[in-house]
């Protein structure tokens, strides 16, 4: 995977917190640095009435870890942070240990390995905070995200929450959701990126702007064709419509609405839309719509929705709650024994058991080496990411791992794709 122009030869070695280095520091005068360890991302729990979780920003994760180089701006700026010995071996950093992981569009559950990093300690502990922050964020922004794609039932979805989010999270949150089978981004640099098609027409100051609606609308159609989308609630919904026909005729392309009772709007919008001849005119929704919303307009005559701040904030659950622990060290187990926070050690692996009509049954955790025998149906999940430093093959394109994520839906249980709060939709088993 290479990067895009704007991101090839920009480091993200201080994209950390400062403790990974003062560790590596530390094991680096101790002689500990070269313990052969493995670290594991994983999430104790889902979040709070979640079902499933959808891994994501894995490519940027992989891309980001080829890019994690300690250059002369790095260097100078870690001067007052670590010793001169440590400053030359970040000078020298290269990761080059394994990384295995579940594949961008898999589901992952309680306890799921969705990442293992083997390397000497300094090598492997100095991913954390990279691993955790690209993982955290897209992870929880492409689950939100796939239960609105659930809960839409085939109708399209834009993102459209640049305006409500830092503005490389918005780049990121565009991909994820993307992944996630969202139609369309707002977001022009996600386009150049990541090649994901962009939706947008007018705001209502476009409306404003100008003496009387009607002029608003004429405008934009003359610039953009009939096929447009006029925005209809600035002032009164039903005039708008009607001025929005009159202004393009009965083929414009659709209406959008961005405020009030969504559900009862959309209906009058759409008897009167058909009454004025524009029986092919599409009705967009948008304004504070999350997955509930969406899934109470589900019987009403909306063609697609926008959703802006819900997703790019994982819709309640803004982190996916991963962590990286270490879990071996030269071979023997380790593991956090906190009572809230606790751990298993060992390198683990994990096996996704199916019914032979293809819906998952458990997810099967067990340690690297224990003979977990598979049905004719199941599949080893984690994938080869990272060998010698260096990636395996190619990574999966944005558009296969959407498709991958597409059939990983499918395969769960109906009573996992509930909104309701409930168990993960498949247990997770320890072996």
């Amino acid at each position: 995977m290479t990067g895009s122009p704007q991101t090839a030869g920009v480091s993200t070695a201080l994209l950390t917190d400062r403790y990974e280095l003062t560790m590596v520091a530390a094991a680096l005068a101790d002689g500990t640095a070269e313990r052969q360890c493995v670290f594991e991302v994983f999430a104790r729990r889902l979040p709070e009435g979640r079902r499933y979780g959808v891994v994501a920003g894995t490519g940027r994760l992989v891309e980001s870890i080829r890019r994690f180089r300690f250059g002369d701006e790095e260097l100078a700026a870690l001067r007052d942070v670590v010793d001169a010995g440590t400053l030359d071996w970040l000078s020298r950093y290269r990761f080059s240990g394994d990384v295995d992981g579940y594949p961008e569009g898999e589901l992952f559950f309680p306890g799921s390995p969705v990442l293992t990093v083997r390397g000497t300690f300094a090598d492997a502990v100095m991913l954390e905070t990279l691993a955790l922050s690209i993982l955290n964020h897209d992870s929880a922004v492409a689950s939100a995200a796939a239960r609105m794609v659930t809960a839409a039932a085939g109708r399209p979805i834009i993102e459209m929450g640049s305006r409500r989010t830092h503005e490389a999270a918005a780049v990121a949150a565009a991909r994820a959701t993307y992944l996630a089978g969202f139609s369309a981004t707002s977001n022009l640099e996600a386009e150049r990126r990541h090649g994901i098609p962009t939706a947008g027409t007018a705001a209502h100051a476009w409306i404003l702007l100008h003496d009387d609606e009607l002029s608003a609308f004429s405008s934009q159609v003359k610039a953009l064709g009939p096929e447009t989308t006029l925005l209809v609630d600035t002032y009164d919904i039903r005039r708008g419509v009607e001025l929005a026909v009159q202004a393009a005729g009965p083929g414009l392309g659709a209406i959008r609405i961005d405020s009030g009772d969504l559900g009862e709007l959309a209906r009058q919008a759409r008897d009167q839309l058909d009454a004025l001849g524009a029986r092919d005119t599409r009705i967009v929704l948008s304004g504070d719509l999350d997955e509930y919303a969406i899934a109470a307009l589900r019987a009403e005559p909306v063609d697609s929705y926008g959703v802006g701040t819900s997703v790019v904030t994982g819709s309640g659950a803004p982190t996916a709650g991963m962590v990286y622990k270490l879990v071996e060290v030269d071979g023997r187990p380790v593991a956090k024994r906190s009572a809230s926070k606790e751990s298993r050690g060992g390198a683990k692996s994990a096996l996704r058991r199916y019914k032979p009509t293809g819906t998952a049954v458990e997810e099967v955790v067990h340690g690297v080496g224990v003979d977990v025998a598979p049905g004719p149906h199941d599949r080893v999940v984690p994938v080869p990411l990272l060998r010698g430093g260096e990636e395996v093959g190619g990574l999966p394109s944005l558009a296969e791992s959407r498709e991958h994520l597409r059939a990983a839906l499918v395969s769960v249980p109906w009573e996992g794709l509930k909104l309701s709060r409930g168990e993960p939709a498949i247990p997770t088993v320890f072996a």
